[in-house]
């Protein structure tokens, strides 16, 4: 895996998980606050990953967590703010 394949697979996995913060804010905000949040974005996440994985190749995807670690930077991280007896 070259540094250039890390870094576009890197900025698409932050893409990606920007799209699901974006358009999932409320289901993000209730999923943190009755601590569910994986399952209340089951099928986005399931989505995204898939797409990730389409779009780039097999080494980086099965050597690299970029694309979960994207989402915990990009959904969770960005709504630290939010209430929740997971924090």
């Amino acid at each position: 895996m070259t540094d250039e394949e890390k870094i576009k697979a890197m900025r698409l996995a932050r893409a990606i998980a920007s799209d699901i913060s974006l358009y999932n804010e409320q289901k993000i905000i209730k999923g943190i606050e009755q601590d569910n949040l994986f399952e209340v974005l089951k099928e986005e996440l399931e989505e995204g990953r898939e797409l990730y994985k389409s779009r780039v190749s097999q080494e980086v995807y099965t050597t690299a967590n970029f694309f979960e670690r994207a989402v915990n930077d990009i959904v969770l991280r960005s709504k630290a703010h939010v209430k929740s007896k997971i924090w």
